[in-house]
């Protein structure tokens, strides 16, 4: 099967399965977004949805968050882990959101990229799924499905965007990222993928990729 015929079997399989792609970080605006992003590095969405409740009814705009110390911060995010970076970083972009932005998130990659503690990934989340730009953010499952069925090489995040990009339509960017997600939360993780189960991987996967499957 070639790359092309891979895709639509993906785009088609997936719309079949997930045909709604509800964002799977709680949130009410694209600050809150912007934080719970920013949370989930290294930590499940999940968690951080338990733990964004509580840091939200005490500060839920830049605003409110810099009447707040970095150490309280702290304190409520400590059990996503990394807090010591994580809420310096919510601290300062909070500010720097004031001061150079009116307080509002911006909407180019650029500006979200000069935020301390927001990356590519966090910007590409941001702006497909606060502001309806075409982006196609890597996540570790993306990373992991995308070479799994053969469509990257899986050497390094960037690359697998890059030949994501090239191989799927743009319309299909924002909602086709969730739905890889989706899939290999329920049917191909990372640790011990079963061939009963991981379907997708068993029709496209690659020769190393279908071998590893228990």
């Amino acid at each position: 099967m070639t790359k092309k015929e891979k895709a639509k079997y993906i785009i088609e399989e997936l719309e079949h399965l997930y045909p709604e792609t509800p964002i799977p970080l709680d949130h009410s605006d694209p600050y809150t977004l912007l934080i719970a992003v920013l949370l989930s590095a290294q930590c499940t969405d999940v968690r951080v949805n338990k733990i964004t409740p509580a840091l939200f009814a005490r500060a839920k705009n830049p605003t409110d968050m810099i009447t707040l110390s970095v150490e309280e911060i702290r304190a409520i995010i400590r059990p996503c882990g990394l807090s010591p970076k994580k809420s310096e970083a919510i601290f300062q972009l909070s500010h720097i959101l004031l001061n150079k932005h009116q307080g509002e998130v911006p909407q180019s990659f650029e500006a979200l990229e000069e935020l301390p503690g927001v990356g590519h990934k966090t910007a590409s989340v941001v702006m497909a799924q606060s502001f309806g730009v075409p982006a196609f953010p890597v996540d570790t499952h993306i990373h992991r499905l995308l070479t799994r069925w053969g469509i990257t090489s899986g050497k390094n995040v960037e690359e697998t965007e890059r030949d994501a990009k090239k191989l799927f339509p743009k319309e299909k960017w924002n909602k086709l990222h969730l739905q890889i997600i989706f899939y290999g939360r329920e049917y191909s993780p990372a640790r011990s993928p079963k061939r009963e189960k991981d379907f997708m991987t068993m029709r496209i996967g690659t020769a190393k990729a279908i071998k590893e499957l228990v």
